[in-house]
């Protein structure tokens, strides 16, 4: 399990050599800077992610006639690049492979799925000094040490495979590991923590024959996005740990059920599960969660007095309230909170990054804007007191831990 970890902590100073050198006179010793520290570790640590919204960006640039942007150096737009992602020492993101919610009435949600891990396996042959495969924890340690970005899967919606069982195996073929249950509205699975339809009351017969056929295959049930009576149902009745891809603690947002409450953290901790915090700032903060709800109530007004604005007049008088009334972004800090909750509920065993990269739009906190920011959110941990093998565990650990947990990931 070290050797997966990637473990370097210390070793110079663990060898043979050290005690021989123990008789002379020590030189005197260096202190190594908190910041220092967090680069060291960004740089010795796999770093994971769970949740990056790449191949959706490039597909709607595909939509727009746009190609795909070099993802070998740095990028003015987006969050996520080679050049980014060595700079924070991000290792590892699981690229979402997102199916939005219109999908399940219009058709075309596995195709969707199809085409998105496409162009995930299209980086990988355009780039593959930067980027490989990662169909294993194995795998995804080689790429390390051979100095290349994992890009790792997991499907943000259930709905990806339809009615159809037989599709789940289709896409662990494929290479995803994890399947979000569903999204923005109730599915075929299960009730979606946006929807107040009520669908199912929690999951559907069917749902729960897919978290049974998902933990057989050995794909991780991600329960971000499901509704609160889906994810108890889920903590009985899958046989594997589970994991929170990109949600963050309720604890800091009341009333906002896409985060997690307490409760359910306990659960998920004695579950053996992971909650990978998201960064976004209205995930993280309430005083941008109330920031979003006046946007959204400006816009329902200027819908109401102009109903026969254009689209894109709506998007400039959108555009325009924000700019007079800009977004009060979370921090860095904040995040840190986040994760520092986790850790008093039920330890450090239990967290990891799911920055939602890419996906979060404008909303990313203060000193963690885009991938190169990890090391600034270990720096905050370690000066709160975490030890180096506790960043390991966050960064990474963790989430391999209910990795290797799942069938058939060896």
């Amino acid at each position: 399990m070290r050797a997966l970890l990637a473990v370097a902590l210390l070793t110079a100073a663990c060898g043979s050599d050290s005690k021989r050198e123990a008789t002379a006179v020590a030189p005197a010793q260096v202190v190594e800077s908190f910041e220092a520290r967090a680069q060291r570790l960004a740089r010795e640590t796999i770093i994971v992610d769970g949740h990056v919204d790449l191949p959706y960006r490039l597909h709607h640039l595909a939509e727009e006639g746009k190609p795909m942007p070099d993802l070998s150096v740095y990028g003015e737009e987006g969050d996520f690049d080679a050049e980014k992602a060595k700079e924070g020492g991000l290792d590892a993101p699981f690229m979402s492979i997102y199916i939005p919610a219109r999908y399940q009435k219009e058709g075309g949600a596995k195709a969707l799925a199809d085409t998105l891990i496409d162009s995930v396996e299209e980086i990988i042959k355009k780039w593959p000094e930067d980027f490989a495969k990662a169909h294993t924890p194995a795998e995804l340690q080689e790429n390390f040490e051979a100095g290349r970005i994992s890009l790792l899967m997991g499907i943000e919606n259930g709905a990806a495979i339809e009615d159809d069982l037989a599709n789940l195996k289709h896409f662990f073929d494929r290479g995803v590991r994890y399947i979000t249950l569903t999204h923005a509205k109730d599915n075929l699975i299960c009730d979606s923590s946006y929807d107040d339809a009520n669908t199912w009351g929690g999951m559907s017969p069917f749902g729960r024959t897919v978290v049974a056929e998902m933990n057989r295959l050995g794909i991780l049930v991600d329960i971000s996005h499901v509704d609160d009576e889906t994810f108890y149902e889920v903590m009985k009745i899958s046989t594997k740990p589970v994991i929170a891809s990109h949600s963050s603690m309720r604890h800091f947002t009341p009333g906002f059920e896409r985060n997690m409450n307490d409760d359910m953290v306990r659960a998920l901790g004695a579950n053996g599960g992971v909650v990978m915090i998201n960064f976004g700032s209205t995930f993280i903060s309430q005083e941008a969660i109330e920031w979003r709800g006046r946007l959204k109530a400006e816009e329902h007004r200027f819908a109401a007095a102009n109903k026969d604005a254009k689209d894109a007049a709506k998007e400039a008088h959108s555009k325009a309230w924000v700019e007079q009334h800009p977004l009060p972004y979370a921090t860095a800090e904040d995040v840190a909170n986040h994760i520092d909750h986790v850790v008093q509920l039920v330890g450090v065993d239990h967290v990891g990054f799911g920055s939602d990269f890419d996906g979060v739009g404008d909303s990313l906190p203060v000193g963690l804007k885009d991938a190169s920011g990890y090391p600034r959110l270990i720096q905050i941990l370690l000066e709160r007191g975490y030890t180096d093998e506790d960043i390991v565990k966050i960064s990474s650990g963790n989430l391999l831990r209910v990795w290797l947990a799942q069938n058939n990931s060896r």
